[in-house]
């Protein structure tokens, strides 16, 4: 069976009314009821493990996990238009639920479902609004919808608001402050939230004891009610209290992650996107056939041919390299010394962004914590607030936009932060758009009497140098790494630039190629595009050079006067055209009377999905620089 056609027929959808009038489900409604969760359940198993194939990644457990409150929401549409008929949902993670619907509403066809998370398919790991035919909301990061939903529901006040959540999104501090509005206006706003005790690092329950979503809500005036998840008779029961009760409540909805799936049920790892494996054991159990299998196992990941120069084919991930080189700062101390000295704070991602290596190897400094950004930066500044202790923090770099204020915070308050920010970038990020993390320079936004550090390493040895020399330096650092792994930069001579002997010193930039006829100044993931751009145009004769900007935000007065006084400088970063590097650059070189030609290339497009093409996408490839060489160059 190709790709051309969806082996699960969703026409067998049954339409039903559910009346929340009535407190019992009828035997038929049960029935209906129990075929539709069935069919979603397969359907979503089956596409979303064209993810894990295609090795785009992916998540299954969330939208597998609510089907059950999708079947009944989908009822009550039906029953009357006093509910705003759209399924809101503050996990983005769980946009299989959105494309699932916009299959069977006729607006996205089934088969096309198979192409889940693939590039340029417009199903994108989010879902957006204006990108995927039917999806009628953009979900934007964890637990940001419901202050949104509140809005809906001032703007609708005749009808009620559904919006599902999490035990994990409601960890947000801003749905505390949705909460209170919610209540204080009485609007007729109702959560409908999945607590299975799974977040990417593990549980709650053990990593945030005391931290209890239903009593949270109670605490801040909400209608609380509590069902089983898994058992239809409790969940609509559970439905028609809330639904019966005018103002704002929640429907706290208890079951294991994954249930039913053997190898996932209860597991963190059914966060992700389901192994192709138990897909293939899941839809076997229930019955479908090998040609469905078959899809699963005829997918494989696409290729990606390019041959880069002037960097190593090994490749290494700096978001880990940046667990690895903090761990050997701390080798250097006692385990006494460095608890009284060090805090290390997670936020529910330590093994995305290189936490998991300190937590393995120094224990005694790391501390796991929620999915509460703010707040865990804060912490880590007050510990830092000291002058002679250390905070560390990381997240993804798209999360720096929304601890803005509490930097600034610490910054007032001379604490000592250093702050790791990996997926920063746009490569391999098949989250889509709201996971860019391109707006990194927002952290540089004290006055300047007053200095911040931004450093985004080149590769794993330079991570290794940059973390080595400013692990204990005072203030707030900040320091990038992209989600995609990097090879290592080579000399023309076939050793690695950020090899044995190189020293790293904040605001030095390296030369790593001279040039007469033109620069182009690069950071980051960027700088081994950039060096096989140069490379390839040096041999067409013409001699463009090369310069690594790792301290993003410090002018290297040399260096800039060594590229501004060449014919050209081209800026080629991955953050946002509009607030990156290059939107700083030129009036550095302007303010030193310096006059080259001069360009700069950066993020400009929403995403297109997928893995490697995101770059190509924002004309960020090798071609694309070389392109504007040329055109600066003639």
């Amino acid at each position: 069976m190709s790709l051309e056609e969806f082996p699960i027929d969703l026409k067998k959808y049954k339409k039903i009314a559910l009346d929340p009038t009535k407190t019992q489900l009828t035997s038929e409604e049960k029935s209906a009821l129990l075929a539709n969760i069935n069919l979603f359940r397969d359907a979503i198993v089956l596409f979303t493990a064209t993810g894990a194939a295609r090795g785009v990644s992916g998540h299954t457990g969330g939208p597998y996990d609510t089907v059950p409150e999708l079947a009944i929401l989908l009822a009550l549409f039906e029953h009357s238009e006093k509910f705003h008929p759209v399924v809101f949902d503050e996990a983005g993670h769980r946009v299989a639920t959105q494309y699932l619907l916009s299959a069977l509403s006729g607006d996205l066809p089934a088969e096309h479902l198979l192409h889940y998370r693939q590039a340029n398919s417009k199903l994108p790991g989010h879902p957006e609004l204006g990108l995927t035919p039917g999806v009628k909301f953009s979900s934007g990061r964890l637990g940001h919808m419901w202050p949104l939903v509140n809005g809906v529901a001032l703007a609708n006040k005749s009808k009620v608001i559904f919006c599902l959540g999490s035990d994990g999104s409601q960890q947000e501090g801003n749905d505390a402050e949705a909460a209170r509005l919610a209540v204080a206006q009485s609007l007729n706003v109702k959560l409908i939230i999945d607590d299975n005790d799974v977040t990417i690092a593990g549980h709650p329950s053990e990593y945030l004891k005391g931290y209890d979503v239903g009593k949270t809500l109670e605490g801040h005036g909400l209608k609380v009610v509590r069902a089983d998840g898994e058992d239809l008779d409790s969940l609509w029961s559970g439905f028609v209290e809330i639904l019966n009760y005018e103002g704002p409540a929640a429907l706290i909805n208890k079951r294991l992650m994954c249930p039913g799936i053997k190898g996932l049920e209860g597991s963190s790892h059914g966060h992700d996107a389901i192994p192709v494996k138990v897909a293939v054991e899941y839809l076997t159990s229930k019955g479908y056939p090998q040609s469905v299998v078959d899809i699963l196992t005829n997918i494989k990941p696409d290729p990606n041919p390019y041959l880069y120069i002037g960097s190593t084919k090994e490749l290494a991930a700096n978001r880990v390299e940046f667990g690895e080189a903090v761990s050997r700062v701390l080798d250097g101390l006692s385990k006494e010394e460095a608890a009284k000295k060090v805090l290390v704070i997670d936020s529910d991602l330590e093994g995305s962004t290189g936490l998991k290596v300190i937590h393995q190897k120094h224990p005694e400094v790391f501390l796991p914590s929620g999915i509460m950004e703010r707040g865990n930066f804060s912490a880590a500044a007050g510990f830092g607030f000291d002058k002679d202790k250390f905070g560390v923090f990381s997240t993804f770099s798209a999360f720096l936009e929304m601890i803005i204020s509490e930097v600034t915070m610490a910054r007032l308050n001379y604490c000592n932060v250093l702050c790791h920010f990996s997926h920063s970038g746009v490569d391999e990020m098949a989250d889509n758009t709201c996971h860019f993390g391109i707006n990194s320079f927002f952290a540089d936004n004290g006055l300047s009497d007053v200095q911040s550090w931004l450093y985004f390493p080149a590769d794993a040895a330079q991570m290794d140098a940059i973390i080595a020399r400013i692990f204990f330096e005072k203030g707030l650092r900040f320091i990038f790494s992209t989600r995609a792994k990097v090879p290592w930069i080579l000399k023309p001579d076939g050793s690695k630039f950020f090899g044995d002997g190189y020293k790293f010193e904040p605001g030095k930039d390296d030369v790593i190629l001279e040039g007469s006829k033109g620069y182009v100044v690069a950071f980051g993931d960027m700088v081994y595009r950039a060096h096989d751009a140069v490379l390839r145009v040096r041999q067409e004769g013409l001699d463009v050079g090369l310069v690594n900007k790792s301290t993003l935000n410090l002018v290297d007065e040399q260096t800039i006067r060594k590229v501004g006084t060449s014919p050209f400088v081209i800026v080629v970063e991955s953050f946002n055209q509009k607030t990156g590097l290059g939107s700083k650059f030129g009036t550095w070189l302007l303010e030193r009377q310096l006059t080259p030609k001069y360009a700069y290339m950066g993020v400009i497009h929403e995403g297109c999905g997928g893995l490697t093409e995101q770059i190509p996408h924002q004309h960020l490839d090798p071609q694309s620089i070389i392109q504007k060489i040329r055109s600066l160059s003639n």
